[in-house]
Formats: structure tokens, sequence, C-alpha cells
């Protein structure tokens, strides 16, 4: 039988939550040291890499090193470091919802600016890890259209549907130039190109919002991949090279009740409104053909480890019916706090207990074990060993777990 390489070492990788935004009070956020990350860098990496993933979601805070369009990235060097001793390659979050206070995102300067950013990341990274090597331009697009340019929760504080679009299309073509710089230092750079899958249904008692639910379900959702692949707006530069990798995040908030003002209502487990994440996957396939990974994925509380029962019995319904899915990222690897409220959101694969003025990480042992159970069916390591890229991902066990389970796309969301 004719082997098949995954892109990835292993089917499994995770993160860090890595936001540097500047959120409504004024005041810029930075989730790594609120998660203690920071300080924790070498911990955090252990833990992955006796969990058999190596592979995870690592930012770069674009504000932090940009000085000016000068670069200090010396604040990178810790994760560095520390991925480099755990055997975990990253996957380099370069804008996670930040960009430096002297750049308006609507601007020309913007998307130029950017751009240099991600030349001057690649060349200061790239020589410090092993290959291959992987980027996110811009995290989470079409959310962060949303959350800083419709609902006013993060900068640039926009209000306003037209915004959104014009926020949307001016990170789209930051990411492309993105894209086009870092290729220039390493032409087989691997793009990762991530947003949440969503799945926006009208109340019961307002067919008359059917359609603007519809509209967000298949247009907002895909509009950021679509200009990035170069089938909307062309004259941005996208091609499917660029788009490269799909990264669709999994949320149960992402299948929503719509509302005309502000975020819409996240459907209760068991409504019958509720899409198989299966066929919301097949979506994106059918209309990019190219390579996917759940970017993003997490249960909640005591729900975890059903959680990743339920996306990978979707997951591998998906493998079967021929879809080219890469990975699932558990995410995050640590806990992190609401942005809200600041209480500990209890999804990561460790939790976070605060405990004589430090952050404790405490793996969530029932996930753990369904984890593992997963890693043994697909014939996954379960702990790195001194090279795990001289064995990468065989997908064809992955195809072979998933015809031998016969998984079945179902709406029972945990």
């Amino acid at each position: 039988m004719a082997q098949r390489p995954g892109i990835f070492p292993t089917f499994f990788l995770s993160g860090f939550e890595c936001s540097t935004f500047y959120w409504g009070d004024g005041v810029r956020r930075n989730l790594v040291a609120e998660t203690g990350h920071d300080r924790h860098a070498a911990e955090d990496y252990r833990i992955l890499n006796r969990l058999g993933i190596a592979v995870a979601r690592e930012g770069i805070p674009w504000p932090m090193v940009d000085k000016g369009g000068g670069y200090d990235f010396s604040c990178v060097d810790p994760f560095i470091d520390a991925m480099n001793a755990s055997k975990v390659i990253p996957i380099w979050d370069l804008c996670h919802y930040g960009y430096p206070d002297d750049l308006d995102p609507f601007s020309d300067a913007f998307v130029e600016r950017f751009a240099r950013y991600c030349r001057a990341a690649a060349e200061y990274v790239l020589p410090k890890t092993r290959g291959p090597h992987f980027f996110t331009p811009i995290n989470e697009i079409t959310f962060f259209s949303f959350c800083a340019g419709e609902w006013g929760w993060a900068a640039p504080y926009r209000c306003s549907r037209e915004d959104r679009m014009r926020l949307l299309l001016a990170l789209c073509r930051a990411a492309i130039a993105g894209v086009k710089a870092i290729r220039e230092v390493d032409p087989e750079a691997r793009m990762v190109h991530v947003d949440p899958l969503v799945w926006v249904v009208p109340p019961r008692d307002r067919p008359d919002q059917a359609e603007a639910a519809r509209h967000e379900t298949f247009v907002d959702t895909f509009l950021a991949w679509d200009i990035i692949g170069g089938r909307e707006h062309p004259e941005f530069g996208g091609s499917p090279e660029i788009l490269d990798i799909v990264g669709a995040n999994a949320y149960s908030f992402g299948q929503m009740e719509y509302r005309e003002k502000g975020p819409h209502a996240p459907l209760p487990p068991g409504d019958d409104r509720i899409a198989p994440l299966c066929d919301m996957l097949e979506t994106v396939w059918k209309r990019y053909q190219r390579p996917i990974i759940i970017g993003e994925t997490s249960g909640l509380g005591h729900g975890r480890a059903d959680w990743l029962r339920d996306v990978m019995g979707e997951a591998l319904a998906a493998v079967d019916r021929g879809i080219d899915l890469q990975g699932i990222c558990l995410f995050p690897a640590v806990d992190m706090p609401d942005w809200h409220t600041g209480e500990w959101v209890r999804n990561g694969i460790c939790d976070v207990i605060e405990e004589n003025g430090d952050l404790k990480r405490v793996p969530n042992q029932q996930l753990v074990d369904e984890l593992r159970r997963w890693q043994k069916e697909l014939n996954r390591v379960t702990e790195l060993d001194q090279d795990p890229f001289s064995d990468p991902v065989e997908l064809q066990d992955v195809i072979d777990a998933a015809h031998r389970l016969n998984m079945q796309a179902d709406k029972d969301w945990s």
C-alpha cells in the first residue's frame, strides 16, 4: 500500500493563547503573560512532548516586537529554546488581534508595515527552529473583523457592518502581502489560515431573518478564505498556494441563533438545528480542495473528553468521505481567562490553579485519557521520541481507522 506521509509530524497539535489586543477598556492585553506561558514555557512544552504532540501554535507579539518599524524579537527566544528542547515545532501566529500603537489598520501603511514585519520575523525564527516552517499571518480574520469592526470589543473599536467589511478587506490584503514576504525568505514555508467554522440559524419565530443567517453561514464565514485563495478580490493577489492549509476552528458556540444586534446566541446541546461538523468540513473541502486542519477545538469543564470524542467521530467520518484532514489542534494547551470576566474558562488540556502566587499546570486527566485512546486507535505515538520528524504521520493509518470504525456524521454535540 502506498504511503501517505502527512504535512505535520503528529496528527494531534496544540497551541497557546497569545492575544495582544487593546481591549474595550483601552488597556493592551497580553494573554501569554496572563496565562503564565511566558514564565512556564519550558514546562508547557515538556507537557506537549509527554503527550505526543510535536506541533504548537505559538505567537510572536507584533505590538511588542515592532518598534516603529525596527524590531526586537528577543522576547520569543525563551519559547524557541523551550520548543527546541522538547522537539516541538511552531505554527507562528504573527498577528493575534494586536497591532502596533501607531498604525491605522485601514491604511495602506498597515499592509506595507505588516509585510516588512513578516519578512523580519521569518528571517529571525527560521535559523533558530527546524523545518518545515509554518505561519499563520493573521489569526481569525473573520472573527477579528467582527470583534473589532462591528462589536467594538477591541481596537479599532468600530461598530458597523461597513467598518467590519473594511477591516476584513484590510486584514486580507495584509495577510496576502505577509505570505509573499515570508516566502521571499523561505519559498517552502507553509501557511495555515485560521478562522472559525460558523453555522447560524434564524430564531424559530423569525423566518424573516433566515436570509441574514444564511448569508453569515455561507458568505461571511468564507469571505476571508475566498480572498486569500483568490476566489474574491483577485486584485489583492490571493491564490490557492497562498491559502495553502485551511485551519477551521470548531467550537460548540460556533453554532448560533441569529441576533440582529451583537453576537448571536449559541445553540444548546440537543437543538435539532445543529449541523454535523463532518458536513461543515466537507463544505470547506469542496470549496477549496486544500489540506485542512481543525485549527482549534475544545470542550468546556467536565465536557472536554466528551467533546474530543465527538470531534474525533466527526473528523473520521470526514476522512472517510475523502476529505484531506491533516490534523486536529487541541487548543489551548493551557487554560485561559475569559476575555470579558477574567475567570478561567476551563477549556485547556491543562487547567491553571493559582497557588502561592504562581499559575500551576494541572492536566485534565479525562481529556488526556481520551487523547491517549485516540492516539492508539490511529496508531500514533503517545510520547515524542528523540526525533519526531523521522516518522511523520502516516495518513493511511488515519484513513484505515476511519474505514474500520465507520463513524457517521450526527448532530450530537456534547
